[in-house]
């Protein structure tokens, strides 16, 4: 039995930030409009947890994955649908296996497990989990290779349970007693194989976290297989806002017809009929713009207990915690939404200020924005809304013990003035970083 390694320092990692954006839309309703929230009395434009968590998990993953940051090498999950169709990809190009019987192997295990799969007759969904599956990204070569080095047996039980559930799903015969008619199966073959325990332990492993970095961070959440364990996520994300009220374009467009200018410029303009004038295309896209208040917070005794149960030593639990808490710090900083990243170059955004500290439970600072910050009176949404993002958390410290003074980090030439001015003045509790690994403790 594994136990958890005392953490010794404080447990959670808290993090702030404030970024702008310009006619930027990071992340859109089902009706394509910005997302927006009500507080302090009036709206805001947000982006919600659920594309930050995204944005910051892929961008750590494509680090890792190209042997980048503080987690180069490490093995990462991948969240997909398509871990029948990676499976029997696996079986085609490392086994050369026929595809059909692959996929069909492939869906059958999985299925077996307690998957479930989309419409067999809609050929885009058929080979689809119904729910996302978070899991290692070599699960699907893993499972491969135990399918083939039990290809034998594993032929025999696909043909017996693909044939019992064929019959399963055969429409039910009607059954008339006296006055009443009900249904009954066409045949007594409704009960499905059970997977072979082997196979399903193999299977059941490939899918564990195992040593999975990003699954450690993030967490998953897998309520179709009983006996796969779910993770706690041991990062916390909220919901980012602006500072002020919201501020929204509906931006009309127009997309030119290269052929058609093309021809009035060869002057072959009687060709045009009388409803080929104008734009290609038309319409309108909403585009906001701001100053974002972000936070996230993370719990390093969780990320430790995570790593420990996915069966690391106590030594690599600790190398692998410390790394994975420097890149999410740089997932923090430096990842962002990829909607309309061509059409905005939103991805480019560098944060106006990063504020980094340790305390024995999470803190938010969500409250220091809830009047909203008047550009009118206060002046540029994003320098005073530094002053008083730093002016607050040197009023928290003093008065909880529990909070270190932390680190602070700007990429602004005006907020760097800010923070020159209050150092001098003895105001800054915490100490300026100049890079982003300086803010990981």
């Amino acid at each position: 039995m594994t136990t958890t390694p005392a953490y010794t320092g404080r447990q959670y990692l808290s993090l702030h930030l404030l970024e702008t954006v310009v006619a930027a839309l990071p992340v859109r309703d089902e009706n394509g409009s910005p997302k927006a929230i009500v507080y302090g009395g009036v709206e805001r434009n947000m982006i919600t947890s659920q594309s930050r968590r995204r944005a910051e998990r892929v961008h750590s993953r494509n680090r890792a994955n190209s042997g980048t940051g503080a987690l180069a090498h490490h093995t990462m999950g991948v969240r997909t649908r398509e871990w029948a169709l990676t499976t029997a990809r696996a079986l085609s190009d490392k086994h050369d296996w026929d595809h059909d019987r692959a996929v069909a192997t492939a869906r059958s295990v999985l299925e077996a497990l307690g998957l479930k799969f989309g419409d067999p007759g809609k050929k885009t969904v058929a080979n689809l989990t119904k729910v996302l599956l978070f899991a290692p990204s070599d699960a699907g070569d893993q499972i491969a290779d135990h399918i083939h080095a039990h290809r034998d047996t594993l032929a025999e039980w696909t043909s017996a349970y693909l044939k019992a559930k064929q019959e399963a799903e055969k429409p039910k015969r009607k059954k008339t007693t006296g006055d009443s008619t009900t249904e009954e199966p066409a045949t007594e073959a409704g009960k499905l194989p059970a997977l072979p325990k082997d196979t399903r332990a193999a299977v059941l492993t490939a899918l564990a976290p195992r040593d999975a970095i990003d699954i450690a961070l993030y967490g998953r959440f897998l309520a179709e297989i009983a006996d796969s364990p779910n993770v706690d996520g041991a990062i916390q994300t909220a919901h980012a806002f602006t500072v002020h009220e919201s501020e929204q374009i509906d931006d009309f467009y127009a997309a030119a017809d290269d052929a058609k200018i093309d021809r009035k410029k060869n002057a072959l303009d009687f060709l045009d009929a009388a409803d080929d004038a104008g734009a290609g295309m038309t319409g309108y896209q909403s585009l906001i713009s701001g100053t974002f208040y972000r936070h996230a917070a993370l719990d390093r005794r969780q990320l430790r207990t995570n790593l420990r149960a996915a069966g690391m030593t106590e030594a690599d639990t600790e190398a692998a915690a410390v790394a994975a808490e420097k890149e999410f710090v740089t997932a923090f900083v430096d990842a962002f939404p990829e909607a309309k990243k061509n059409s905005t170059a939103s991805t480019g955004t560098l944060p106006n200020l990063v504020l980094a500290f340790e305390g024995d439970r999470p803190f938010t600072y969500a409250a220091t924005f809830q009047k909203p910050i008047d550009e009118i009176t206060d002046g540029p949404a994003a320098h005073a809304a530094a002053r008083r993002l730093m002016a607050h958390h040197a009023f928290v410290t003093a008065r909880r013990p529990d909070i270190s003074p932390g680190r602070v980090l700007t990429y602004d030439m005006d907020i760097q003035q800010i923070i020159s001015e209050l150092t001098a003045e003895g105001a800054l509790s915490a100490k300026e970083a100049v890079t982003v690994e300086e803010l990981a403790a």
